[in-house]
């Protein structure tokens, strides 16, 4: 058994985790003011906790906002073209070309305009759905599925059966019954 001096030194120097409220040992840089772990759901309660800090004071409140700032963010975006989120400098995205709309023909009734602006609203899901139904993602496959369905659309909206896909294509071909 330990004598509590001990048990007491043991502890001296730890202190109690905000988040996950267990012992840790202080970075020695950082003892002053440190009160979060290292683990990493403590890291962004720390960092959330900071953020909240920051915000509440009336100072800070409008900082990004106003059309100063919008200046400021727009300059910096165009000294650093290409980063964030946007995407490249060039426009272009890795392994893939921009897929284009393609025309609707105009002849067809208006009973089915309504799916035509469903679909031409949503390329993305599309896209999506196609390489989620063909279980392929290269850009070769999505393109040869959709010559199909749109061959099938065009036979629907035509009043004619569908053509049975060609082998290998991904897509079924359903005729009502």
């Amino acid at each position: 058994m330990m004598p509590s001096h001990g048990r007491a030194a043991m502890k001296r120097g730890t202190r109690k985790c905000l988040c996950c409220e267990e012992l840790f040992r202080p970075d020695p840089r950082n003892r002053r003011h440190q009160r979060y772990c290292s683990k990493p759901a403590c890291r962004r309660a720390s960092h959330a906790a900071s953020q909240q800090r920051w915000l509440s004071k009336p100072e800070n409140r409008d900082y990004f906002r106003g059309p100063i700032h919008v200046a400021r963010v727009q300059a910096w975006r165009h000294a650093h073209p290409g980063y964030g989120p946007r995407g490249r400098a060039d426009g272009r995205c890795a392994l893939q070309d921009d897929c284009r709309a393609q025309d609707v023909d105009s002849s067809v009734q208006s009973a089915s305009l309504a799916l035509q602006e469903i679909t031409s609203a949503q390329p993305l899901v599309l896209l999506g759905l196609i390489a989620h139904f063909t279980d392929s993602a290269l850009q070769d496959d999505i393109a040869a599925a959709s010559r199909r369905l749109i061959e099938l659309g065009q036979d629907v909206l035509g009043g004619r059966l569908p053509r049975s896909p060609p082998a290998g294509s991904g897509v079924r071909a359903s005729v009502p019954g």
